[in-house]
């Protein structure tokens, strides 16, 4: 059915981080560039989904160098994040184990920092289920890569060797990167998308990994 399956990592192999990490994080950012009060909607703004605007526009307003300030953002938020794994708050979903399931190569694709997506891989004992991780460089050029752009997903599929793909998601941008980069998109249900209604159509919807598996399986006997 398909020669490789590529996942997101947040809200579908990994749980969320919630949002008091993700403020706190950027308000360390700031804290250390030398910015000790920024307004609280800037605060919010850096915390997650930033888009390069949006970066150019805070670091305009306190004249910092966006490149700085971003290195700073990304090594203080994926610090809390590595914190919210070490305390249990932010762990594997109990269905992680259906990736043993999957006879093919698997990747990873997040928009996550390096940083954050290493640590929980190697914490977490999930390298062994994968031949090629990608999170988001500590770069603005990053910025402009994430998804909806497929430019991640193409890598992965450049190291895994085939086009013929499966990508794994819990987001509108991640259907969207996945077709843009020519391949099927599944999009994973899980309860903090209970509600989500897509603009995008995936190629397929799931509650879990289990039915991802269950998916590729029955694909694969098949052929």
């Amino acid at each position: 059915m398909y020669d490789a399956v590529v996942f997101d990592n947040d809200g579908v192999l990994l749980e969320l981080t919630g949002m008091p990490p993700h403020y706190e994080g950027a308000r360390d950012a700031f804290a250390a560039v030398g910015v000790d009060d920024p307004a609280e909607e800037d605060v919010e703004a850096m915390s997650i989904g930033v888009t390069v605007p949006d970066l150019l526009k805070v670091c305009e307003r306190y004249d910092l160098d966006p490149e700085t300030f971003w290195r700073a953002r990304d090594r203080e938020i994926a610090r809390q994040q590595q914190t919210e794994m070490r305390a249990g708050r932010k762990e594997p979903y109990d269905d992680i184990e259906a990736l043993s399931a999957l006879d093919l190569p698997l990747g990873v694709v997040s928009s996550n920092q390096d940083a954050t997506v290493e640590f929980a891989f190697e914490y977490f004992d999930l390298d062994r289920h994968f031949q090629t991780v990608y999170g988001r460089p500590p770069t603005v050029e990053s910025l402009r890569r994430k998804k909806p752009e497929p430019y991640y997903i193409e890598q992965a599929l450049s190291d895994l060797g085939t086009r013929d793909a499966l990508y794994v998601g819990d987001s509108e941008t991640d259907v969207q990167a996945a077709h843009a980069a020519g391949i099927d998109a599944a999009f994973v249900r899980r309860s903090h998308r209970a509600d989500l209604e897509l603009s995008s159509t995936p190629d397929y919807e799931v509650e879990g990994l289990d039915e991802v598996a269950e998916l590729i399986v029955a694909g694969s006997a098949s052929d």
